[in-house]
Protein backbone atom coordinates (compact mmCIF):
# COMPACT_ATOMS: atom_id res chain seq x y z
CA UNK A 1 0.00 0.00 0.00
CA UNK A 2 0.94 3.38 0.28
CA UNK A 3 0.33 5.25 3.38
CA UNK A 4 2.63 7.95 3.76
CA UNK A 5 5.42 9.22 1.89
CA UNK A 6 7.19 12.35 1.65
CA UNK A 7 7.77 15.25 -0.88
CA UNK A 8 10.84 17.99 -0.78
CA UNK A 9 11.78 18.87 -4.44
CA UNK A 10 11.58 22.18 -5.37
CA UNK A 11 8.38 22.48 -7.85
CA UNK A 12 10.96 24.30 -10.10
CA UNK A 13 13.56 21.45 -10.02
CA UNK A 14 10.62 19.17 -11.05
CA UNK A 15 10.04 21.42 -14.14
CA UNK A 16 13.49 21.22 -15.57
CA UNK A 17 14.48 17.53 -15.14
CA UNK A 18 11.24 16.09 -16.08
CA UNK A 19 8.44 18.84 -17.71
CA UNK A 20 10.91 21.07 -19.45
CA UNK A 21 7.95 21.27 -22.32
CA UNK A 22 6.25 23.34 -19.00
CA UNK A 23 3.88 22.79 -15.92
CA UNK A 24 1.98 25.40 -14.27
CA UNK A 25 2.33 25.35 -10.56
CA UNK A 26 -0.76 26.22 -8.41
CA UNK A 27 -0.24 27.34 -4.62
CA UNK A 28 2.64 26.90 -2.75
CA UNK A 29 4.71 23.18 -2.02
CA UNK A 30 6.55 23.15 1.36
CA UNK A 31 9.06 20.42 2.07
CA UNK A 32 6.99 17.70 4.13
CA UNK A 33 8.63 14.67 5.03
CA UNK A 34 5.41 12.71 6.34
CA UNK A 35 2.36 13.36 4.60
CA UNK A 36 -0.56 11.25 5.74
CA UNK A 37 -3.58 10.13 4.24
CA UNK A 38 -6.84 13.19 4.26
CA UNK A 39 -4.51 16.41 3.38
CA UNK A 40 -4.01 18.16 0.60
CA UNK A 41 -1.10 16.30 -1.30
CA UNK A 42 0.82 17.55 -4.21
CA UNK A 43 -0.62 16.25 -7.84
CA UNK A 44 0.25 16.63 -11.42
CA UNK A 45 -2.73 16.37 -14.16
CA UNK A 46 -3.37 17.33 -17.84
CA UNK A 47 -5.76 20.06 -18.20
CA UNK A 48 -8.36 19.66 -21.14
CA UNK A 49 -6.15 22.16 -23.51
CA UNK A 50 -3.48 20.02 -23.23
CA UNK A 51 -0.99 21.53 -20.62
CA UNK A 52 -0.23 20.35 -17.55
CA UNK A 53 -0.72 21.70 -14.21
CA UNK A 54 0.31 20.94 -10.38
CA UNK A 55 -1.73 21.53 -7.72
CA UNK A 56 -2.60 20.17 -4.30
CA UNK A 57 -5.30 17.24 -4.36
CA UNK A 58 -7.57 15.89 -1.13
CA UNK A 59 -6.13 12.07 -0.57
CA UNK A 60 -9.03 10.55 -0.39
CA UNK A 61 -10.76 9.70 -3.58
CA UNK A 62 -14.66 9.57 -3.65
CA UNK A 63 -16.67 10.91 -6.91
CA UNK A 64 -19.30 12.86 -6.77
CA UNK A 65 -21.73 10.47 -7.62
CA UNK A 66 -20.92 8.50 -4.99
CA UNK A 67 -22.51 10.60 -1.79
CA UNK A 68 -20.86 11.82 0.80
CA UNK A 69 -21.13 8.51 2.97
CA UNK A 70 -18.79 6.59 0.68
CA UNK A 71 -15.71 5.68 0.92
CA UNK A 72 -12.74 7.94 0.21
CA UNK A 73 -9.92 5.48 -0.33
CA UNK A 74 -6.03 6.62 -0.49
CA UNK A 75 -4.92 3.67 -3.09
CA UNK A 76 -6.53 1.79 -5.66
CA UNK A 77 -5.71 -1.52 -6.38
CA UNK A 78 -3.77 -2.27 -10.44
CA UNK A 79 -5.67 -4.85 -10.89
CA UNK A 80 -9.06 -3.21 -10.61
CA UNK A 81 -8.90 0.27 -10.90
CA UNK A 82 -9.52 -0.16 -14.83
CA UNK A 83 -13.06 -1.52 -14.27
CA UNK A 84 -13.97 -0.82 -10.74
CA UNK A 85 -17.03 1.26 -10.60
CA UNK A 86 -15.49 3.59 -8.42
CA UNK A 87 -12.63 4.24 -10.55
CA UNK A 88 -13.09 3.36 -14.22
CA UNK A 89 -13.99 6.32 -15.18
CA UNK A 90 -10.95 8.53 -13.66
CA UNK A 91 -8.64 5.98 -15.19
CA UNK A 92 -9.93 6.16 -18.35
CA UNK A 93 -10.15 10.17 -18.29
CA UNK A 94 -8.91 11.38 -15.01
CA UNK A 95 -5.04 9.85 -14.76
CA UNK A 96 -2.56 11.57 -12.34
CA UNK A 97 1.09 11.70 -10.88
CA UNK A 98 1.80 11.94 -7.65
CA UNK A 99 5.58 13.69 -6.97
CA UNK A 100 7.49 12.09 -4.08
CA UNK A 101 10.74 11.70 -2.98
CA UNK A 102 10.04 8.28 -1.17
CA UNK A 103 7.50 6.32 0.97
CA UNK A 104 7.50 4.61 4.55
CA UNK A 105 6.31 0.99 4.77
CA UNK A 106 5.85 -0.92 7.98
CA UNK A 107 7.28 -4.25 8.47
CA UNK A 108 6.03 -6.83 10.87
CA UNK A 109 8.45 -8.57 12.70
CA UNK A 110 8.56 -9.95 16.50
CA UNK A 111 9.17 -6.62 18.07
CA UNK A 112 6.06 -4.91 16.16
CA UNK A 113 5.76 -3.04 13.55
CA UNK A 114 9.03 -1.67 12.20
CA UNK A 115 9.36 1.46 10.17
CA UNK A 116 11.49 1.43 6.66
CA UNK A 117 11.59 4.41 3.77
CA UNK A 118 12.30 3.57 -0.23
CA UNK A 119 13.51 6.45 -2.20
CA UNK A 120 15.78 6.46 -5.24
CA UNK A 121 19.56 4.84 -4.69
CA UNK A 122 20.82 7.55 -6.55
CA UNK A 123 19.01 11.17 -5.53
CA UNK A 124 21.10 12.89 -7.92
CA UNK A 125 20.09 10.97 -10.85
CA UNK A 126 16.36 10.53 -9.50
CA UNK A 127 15.67 13.74 -8.06
CA UNK A 128 12.07 12.73 -7.52
CA UNK A 129 9.72 9.96 -8.18
CA UNK A 130 6.33 9.53 -9.52
CA UNK A 131 3.40 7.43 -8.48
CA UNK A 132 0.88 6.81 -11.03
CA UNK A 133 -2.87 7.98 -9.46
CA UNK A 134 -6.27 9.06 -10.78
CA UNK A 135 -8.00 12.08 -9.51
CA UNK A 136 -11.81 13.16 -10.03
CA UNK A 137 -13.48 16.70 -9.09
CA UNK A 138 -14.90 17.60 -6.00
CA UNK A 139 -18.59 18.76 -5.60
CA UNK A 140 -18.67 22.66 -4.88
CA UNK A 141 -15.49 23.97 -5.78
CA UNK A 142 -12.59 23.49 -8.25
CA UNK A 143 -10.70 21.05 -6.22
CA UNK A 144 -10.08 18.08 -6.93
CA UNK A 145 -9.71 14.10 -4.93
CA UNK A 146 -7.41 11.48 -5.70
CA UNK A 147 -6.22 8.25 -4.96
CA UNK A 148 -2.53 6.61 -6.00
CA UNK A 149 -2.61 3.22 -7.44
CA UNK A 150 -1.12 -0.27 -5.57
CA UNK A 151 0.53 -3.20 -7.05
CA UNK A 152 1.88 -6.61 -5.87
CA UNK A 153 5.58 -5.46 -4.11
CA UNK A 154 8.70 -6.16 -6.35
CA UNK A 155 10.61 -8.71 -5.20
CA UNK A 156 13.54 -6.65 -3.34
CA UNK A 157 10.48 -5.00 -1.43
CA UNK A 158 7.82 -8.08 -0.71
CA UNK A 159 9.96 -8.62 2.69
CA UNK A 160 8.61 -5.17 4.18
CA UNK A 161 4.94 -4.94 2.90
CA UNK A 162 3.42 -7.25 -0.05
CA UNK A 163 2.05 -4.15 -2.06
CA UNK A 164 3.90 -0.85 -3.27
CA UNK A 165 2.70 2.27 -4.80
CA UNK A 166 3.21 2.15 -9.00
CA UNK A 167 6.09 4.39 -9.69
CA UNK A 168 6.21 5.87 -13.44
CA UNK A 169 9.59 5.57 -15.03
CA UNK A 170 10.44 9.27 -15.86
CA UNK A 171 9.91 8.42 -19.47
CA UNK A 172 6.67 7.92 -19.69
CA UNK A 173 5.10 10.38 -17.72
CA UNK A 174 3.04 12.57 -20.54
CA UNK A 175 2.19 9.03 -22.00
CA UNK A 176 0.48 8.49 -18.16
CA UNK A 177 -1.58 11.94 -18.22
CA UNK A 178 -2.45 11.53 -22.20
CA UNK A 179 -6.03 11.82 -22.61
CA UNK A 180 -6.28 9.98 -25.88
CA UNK A 181 -5.11 7.09 -24.08
CA UNK A 182 -8.65 5.59 -22.64
CA UNK A 183 -8.12 1.75 -22.90
CA UNK A 184 -6.39 -0.68 -20.42
CA UNK A 185 -4.36 -2.50 -22.87
CA UNK A 186 -2.95 1.51 -24.52
CA UNK A 187 -2.32 2.81 -21.48
CA UNK A 188 -0.51 -0.39 -20.76
CA UNK A 189 1.44 -0.66 -23.55
CA UNK A 190 2.41 3.02 -23.46
CA UNK A 191 3.91 3.41 -19.80
CA UNK A 192 6.45 0.90 -17.96
CA UNK A 193 7.50 1.24 -14.30
CA UNK A 194 10.76 2.32 -12.77
CA UNK A 195 13.34 -0.24 -12.98
CA UNK A 196 13.00 -1.31 -9.16
CA UNK A 197 17.16 -1.43 -8.61
CA UNK A 198 16.75 2.28 -8.79
CA UNK A 199 15.43 2.28 -5.32
CA UNK A 200 16.20 1.46 -2.23
CA UNK A 201 15.28 0.53 1.41
CA UNK A 202 16.39 0.99 5.41
CA UNK A 203 14.98 1.11 8.49
CA UNK A 204 14.12 4.67 10.26
CA UNK A 205 12.63 5.89 13.66
CA UNK A 206 9.71 4.78 15.03
CA UNK A 207 9.04 8.98 15.08
CA UNK A 208 7.63 8.58 11.74
CA UNK A 209 4.77 6.75 13.47
CA UNK A 210 3.45 10.13 14.54
CA UNK A 211 1.86 12.76 12.14
CA UNK A 212 3.03 15.76 13.96
CA UNK A 213 7.20 14.72 13.16
CA UNK A 214 7.90 16.15 10.20
CA UNK A 215 11.09 17.19 9.79
CA UNK A 216 14.47 15.30 7.61
CA UNK A 217 15.26 13.83 10.56
CA UNK A 218 12.63 10.90 9.76
CA UNK A 219 14.85 10.21 7.09
CA UNK A 220 17.84 8.54 9.04
CA UNK A 221 18.93 5.54 8.82
CA UNK A 222 18.63 3.92 12.33
CA UNK A 223 21.35 1.12 11.44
Amino acid sequence: MCGRFTFYTPPETLILEYFPEGLEVDGQFDPSYNITPGVGIPMIRMTMNGTLIMAHSHWGFRPVWAGEKAPSPINARAESVATSKYFREAFAHHRCLVPANGWYEWMATEHGKEPHYVTPKDPDKDQAIFFAGVWTPMEGDETTACAIITEPAHDTLKHIHDRQPVVLDPDCLRDWLNPELSERSAVRAATHRLPPERLEEYEVSQAVNNPRHNDPELLKRVK
